[in-house]
């Protein structure tokens, strides 16, 4: 269930029979036990009436409260609402339990506990005092994370006792939630990259009422068309109503393209070069749909997000938010890939959304480390798109060391390559905001080599 969605808890922690239930007997309640049959075989061995009473009562009364909370445990509900279910890196997330007695009886003593990963804090605990038939109770906590991923919550655990610390049961909820966070992000300044146009910019509009009234291309009249919108000639020549289309227009294409192979990248944590990389990536994302763009998500393992309709790339209204959402969750948990070389992303962006002639297609770029032979092969993605920017990242200066037997090129020599291909080329160094990079892209001027023209 989604996110902000109570849930309810049940499932095969919920099973087990008396037999099972006397095991919850703490060290007070087996010494009543014991030392009421004790007292009872004296008092059979005495003849004493009124002792045999007082270890009946004493061997009893642990067996009573196993009872009652045996009934109790199955008459409370418990649900958990996790809001929101998608945060940032280092945002909080706010978890509300609720515990509902749903039997005529009083509970007794209720202490919660809620399985979370350690990466999101402490366990949270809580303990409840009496609820009254049908009464609820509610404790929230909250969580956060300075680390991209998806962390489950749950199952919920609780824990009842009598008012006599005699007996203590545990029933666990099978129900959890998953809280999915995301790379940090960062606004980015409204620039203009080199060979881009806004995402329904001028060069990508198709106004077909700008056709001329004899090159209207129409369609068939639907029902809840504005009947102003009759094209009557149409209707004349096909013998059906036929309506104008609406001004339609083409959205633009951005292709975000994330190098994780293993060798391009060393280390981890949230300083690491590979984090930058993840985390300026989603803010590229955000901000080409926020400007009008169709975007994708592709890596070196040639896969695209959101999919493959459309050569992988989002769709306008509600569907780009989707895309989004689908996108931010695939970067969430993204990882190293075994990959050595940029091959099929390269594949990717040849064949996949650009259309003849490269079309109106952006590529924005995170590249690691590249050997000679991937560094050709980036220069040569700049001959499919109308405009790229390169963002090069030099794991060296985050600390990192290449691969045994990876020769990488020197990351000035990789950039000069990369300009003369055509690209917009900037070096990602450790303590500089990508937003400051973003916006010396807008005023970077491209390289002139005759390579980066289109095919």
């Amino acid at each position: 269930m989604g996110a902000g969605a109570p849930r309810g808890a049940g499932g095969p922690g919920d099973g087990g029979g008396l037999r099972a239930s006397l095991s919850g007997l703490t060290t007070r309640g087996r010494s009543f036990v014991a030392a009421g049959i004790a007292a009872s075989a004296c008092a059979y061995v005495l003849g004493q009436g009124a002792l045999l009473r007082v270890g009946l009562l004493l061997a009893l009364l642990p067996l009573i409260c196993v009872y009652a909370l045996h009934r109790t445990r199955h008459r409370v509900s418990g649900s958990r609402r996790l809001t929101p279910g998608r945060v940032s890196a280092g945002a909080e997330a706010r978890v509300q339990l609720r515990m509902d007695n749903v039997s005529r009886l009083p509970t007794g003593l209720l202490m919660l506990q809620d399985r979370v990963p350690y990466v999101l804090g402490p366990r949270p605990r809580f303990v409840l005092d009496r609820v009254e038939p049908g009464g609820r109770r509610e404790v929230s906590y909250r969580v956060r994370s300075d680390l991209r991923g998806r962390y489950p919550l749950g199952p919920l655990q609780l824990r009842l006792t009598d008012p006599f610390g005699l007996v203590e049961l545990t029933r666990s909820f099978s129900a959890y939630d998953t809280l999915t966070v995301i790379p940090r992000t960062e606004p980015l300044p409204p620039v203009r990259l080199t060979g881009e146009s806004n995402g329904y910019g001028d060069g990508s509009r198709r106004s077909l009422a700008l056709a001329g009234d004899d090159d209207v291309i129409p369609r068939g009249y639907r029902r809840g068309d504005d009947l102003r919108r009759v094209h009557w000639r149409s209707t004349a020549r096909y013998g059906e109503l036929m309506v104008r289309r609406e001004e339609q227009p083409q959205r633009s294409r951005a292709t975000v393209l994330l190098d994780t192979r293993r060798l391009a990248f060393d280390g981890a944590g949230p300083d690491s070069a590979f984090e930058w990389a993840v985390s300026a990536a989603a803010s590229s994302l955000l901000h080409v749909l926020e400007q009008g763009f169709s975007a994708r998500l592709l890596t070196d393992t040639g896969n695209a997000v959101p999919g493959e309709g459309g050569g992988g790339f989002s769709t306008g209204g509600q569907d780009s938010a989707e895309a989004a959402g689908l996108m931010m969750d695939t970067l969430a948990v993204v990882g190293h890939s075994d990959g050595a070389g940029l091959s099929r992303a390269y594949d990717a962006v040849r064949g996949g959304g650009y259309g003849e002639g490269g079309g109106d297609g952006l590529l924005i770029a995170f590249f690691g480390d590249l050997d000679d032979v991937q560094t050709e092969l980036a220069a040569k993605m700049r001959q499919r798109t109308s405009g790229a920017v390169a963002f090069v990242l030099d794991t060296g200066a985050w600390g990192g060391r290449p691969e045994p037997g990876h020769d990488v090129v020197p990351l000035q020599e990789r950039l000069r390559r990369l300009r003369d291909a055509g690209w917009t080329a900037l070096p990602a160094t450790p303590g500089v905001a990508f937003g400051e990079l973003w916006r010396q892209a807008g005023t970077a001027r491209v390289g002139t080599g005759t390579s980066g023209g289109r095919e």
